[in-house]
């Protein structure tokens, strides 16, 4: 092999280097510290099979945060996705505000999601402007304690987490929409075609790479939920909000590197085993459109 063609490989060698000392070999002493009891105090770390995993799934706060994963992933996804979809067809047609309207729903996508945290902190307070807007329009029953509820709390989050990420997977749909070639519509117009028939016949199967990309992204960010629940509660009233990733936070703070190790490596295997499938059967149904 000549010098000309070597000089492709030296170019990715310091890559190569950075991605096996920053990443392949946290990634493998993370295995490995998973299965052990690692903790600052602990001279010798001891092998302990999966006796971190056992723990994990017949831990009350621990199995609670699984739930509450799952809960907000599902939400999330739905949410993201469906008035997502909604908002791109929406401001899909020719009106003068819609480049005003598609920024204004964008702009909670680049805040912080600390400034968001603390402004609904306060906007979702017993007192705060949302309980007061309803108890102004007559609907004082509404009015709930929206961030203190135990039973509610997980739900509050994860609308929020709905409002702040809607207007980015709209733009996913926006920019599908953009690649449909607009002599689909017209054809169909001749035809005698409805709005609804032609969202149902044209712009939904054309719309599919989009969906898949949206689907995608939300789900992999629903099952790793943290800044969200922590901004807004920290996990709490009483871990009511706890998740996998505010509990591997908590842990690796009480000095449960072990544990916590492990409890991040199952979060990373159920992102895994749900969206690697998912993605072969997004991609098979993208080739069949």
């Amino acid at each position: 092999m000549g010098k000309t063609k070597l000089y492709t490989y030296y170019m990715i060698v310091p890559g190569l280097i950075l991605y096996l000392l920053f990443y392949m070999f946290p990634t493998i002493s993370g295995i490995y510290f998973s299965f052990t009891d690692w903790r600052p105090e602990n001279e010798i770390i001891k092998f302990t099979g999966i006796e971190n995993l056992r723990y994990i799934f017949t831990d009350s706060l621990l199995v609670s945060a699984l739930k509450n994963t799952f809960i907000f992933a599902v939400i999330t996804i739905l949410g993201k996705n469906i008035l997502g979809l909604l908002l791109a067809t929406g401001l899909n047609v020719k009106i003068k505000s819609r480049n005003i309207l598609r920024t204004i729903y964008y702009i909670p996508a680049v805040l912080s999601t600390v400034v968001i945290g603390v402004l609904f902190s306060a906007i979702l307070t017993p007192e705060g402007v949302f309980n007061t807007f309803l108890n102004s329009i007559g609907m004082g029953f509404a009015a709930l304690d929206w961030l203190a509820d135990l039973d509610l709390v997980i739900y509050t989050v994860s609308f929020v987490a709905v409002w702040q990420m809607v207007g980015y997977h709209m733009t996913i749909f926006l920019s599908g929409y953009q690649s449909i070639p607009t002599e689909l519509y017209e054809a169909a117009t001749i035809d005698g075609a409805g709005s609804i028939s032609k969202f149902i016949n044209i712009s939904l199967p054309m719309l599919v790479p989009a969906i898949n990309v949206s689907l995608l992204m939300s789900m992999i960010s629903g099952l790793n939920a943290f800044s969200n629940v922590y901004t807004l509660t920290g996990g709490g009233p009483a871990d009511a909000s706890q998740v996998i990733g505010t509990v591997v936070f908590k842990k690796f703070g009480e000095g449960s590197w072990g544990l916590g190790t492990a409890l991040n490596f199952l979060q990373c295997f159920l992102v895994a085993l749900i969206c690697i499938p998912l993605l072969f059967y997004l991609r098979k149904k993208e080739v069949d459109v």
